[in-house]
């Protein structure tokens, strides 16, 4: 591989340094979530085809969600790029490989999940007790008080004291909006597995934010 500039296996690449700066996609009218989700399936199939311009308003689209979820995931804004470009140089490689079994944001976050932990696994931080995931969800999440920027800056901060792999359910669901069964599919694991993760990062934030806005824990 000669770098995501240059030629891969034969392949020019896209030189995505010159899109990544924030403009505008190709003009397209979308309107509400099944719009966007036909428009993503529309530029990755372009992608398929070896369409640069797909590609390009494809990186666009994702490189702001992409960026907020590694950036929440890992807790490190150095390894942010890396991931991002990492996961998006295997979206333009593997394009091909998409099926069409689960929504393009399942398979693309699927592999920056996956991305960000190899990153993590490099830096040698300590990982949560798998033995946690064993027990059943029998309880409601917590309330999470986002209307004021004190109390998302709690949440977040809250957040970060999770283990990468919770607040990898976390963020899913809650700012992406994204379904126990999609984020199965994006965390390789079973539904089941998910619903254990959310119950423990759930009851975690509990603790966690009643600690910052010194309020006992409801258990």
């Amino acid at each position: 591989m000669a770098g995501i500039h240059g030629d891969i296996n034969g392949d020019t690449m896209p030189n995505w340094q010159l899109f990544k700066r924030g403009t505008t996609p190709p003009a397209t009218t979308v309107r509400g979530k099944a719009g966007s989700e036909a428009l993503e399936l529309a530029l990755l199939r372009g992608v398929q085809q070896g369409q640069h311009r797909d590609f390009e308003a494809l990186y666009r689209l994702y490189h702001p969600r992409l960026q907020r979820f590694v950036l929440h995931l890992t807790r490190h804004a150095d390894l942010v790029d890396e991931v991002l470009d990492d996961t998006m140089l295997v979206v333009w490689q593997r394009a091909t490989s998409f099926d069409g079994s689960s929504k393009v944001s399942t398979w693309v976050f699927g592999i920056a999940y996956r991305k960000a932990l190899k990153a993590l696994s490099r830096l040698d931080l300590p990982q949560e007790d798998p033995e946690e995931d064993q027990q059943a969800d029998p309880a409601p999440g917590p309330e999470l008080r986002l209307g004021q920027s004190q109390q998302l800056r709690h949440l977040l901060a809250a957040l970060g004291e999770l283990s990468a792999d919770h607040r990898a359910v976390i963020e899913l669901c809650y700012f992406h909006d994204m379904s126990h069964a999609e984020i199965a599919q994006v965390v390789a694991c079973p539904p089941e597995t998910v619903k254990t993760r959310m119950f423990y990062a759930r009851r975690r934030l509990r603790t966690l934010l009643a600690e910052l806005w010194d309020e006992p824990a409801v258990e």
